[in-house]
């Protein structure tokens, strides 16, 4: 007799997504979900191209301001490589990861692959307390995939997105930020029919969520977090899709979500 595989134990670690956008309310978020406020806070800058420095000191900066000593900059970069020595014991002390805006594709490029990853994911999945956070890219990264490209109405044709894959702490997920103010319905609607069995998250700005273990998903921010679920099977042309051919589907589910309100990740 077959026996039946082990259930896959649920993270323990909290993740905090923001859509980008101003991060105070983020940032007052984290310093209370620390179990005190001493406790170490690093900084990843490794999406940030343009002075990764000075953005490491204005988050530093913030969090000193809210009662947070100790704050360190996991600088990874093309000089800086992610498993240096001391960036993974920093890794394995840190509290808190926070992850900064930029271009989600040079966290990829920086951390797949890496023991770094390796240590960030098991944190994640074993320790409990642990916080991972990430705004603008640095959310959208945490998915099992991301987009890359898409723009407009010429999201819906085929050819017209570009996903792939990201660092995988959310498997279920793919995540698009910034998503109310630039318009980036269409294209988060073509990712996820190409990937149906994730499930589409469009962050606002000031906006995101909170995944606590054990628990439903909570909205936070000022504005909406849109859900796209195509599950449960839709009718799509997408699998004989040709490039420039308009993409087709129907019993896609779109929830707009609030402030305070709750998502179940599970189908």
């Amino acid at each position: 007799m077959t026996s039946a595989p082990a259930p896959v134990a649920s993270p323990q670690g909290t993740v905090v997504l923001l859509g980008g956008g101003a991060d105070d309310l983020t940032l007052h978020l984290l310093a209370g979900l620390l179990p005190q406020r001493t406790a170490p806070i690093e900084i990843l800058t490794a999406a940030t191209a343009y002075q990764p420095d000075v953005t490491y000191a204005a988050y530093a900066r913030v969090f000193r301001h809210l009662g947070c000593p100790q704050v360190g900059h996991l600088q990874v970069d093309d000089y800086h490589p992610a498993d240096e020595p001391d960036t993974l014991a920093r890794l394995q002390a840190a509290a808190l990861v926070f992850i900064t805006g930029g271009d989600q594709e040079r966290l990829t490029e920086r951390l797949l692959g890496t023991r770094f990853l390796e240590i960030l994911s098991q944190r994640h999945r074993a320790d409990v307390g642990f916080i991972v956070a990430g705004t603008s890219a640095g959310a959208s990264a945490l998915g099992a995939q991301m987009l890359v490209a898409g723009r407009g109405w010429r999201s819906l044709l085929g050819g017209g997105v570009e996903v792939i894959a990201g660092l995988g702490l959310l498997p279920d997920l793919l995540i698009d930020q910034h998503f109310i103010e630039r318009s980036r319905y269409p294209r988060l609607m073509h990712a996820v029919l190409a990937h149906p069995a994730l499930l589409g998250l469009g962050l606002a700005e000031e906006t995101g969520l909170i995944l606590r273990p054990g628990q439903p998903a909570e909205v936070f921010g000022t504005e909406v977090v849109v859900v796209v679920d195509v599950r449960h099977g839709v009718a799509t042309n997408h699998a004989t899709l040709a490039a420039g051919q308009p993409l087709s589907a129907r019993g896609l589910r779109v929830d707009l979500l609030v402030a305070g309100d709750t998502l179940a990740m599970s189908g």
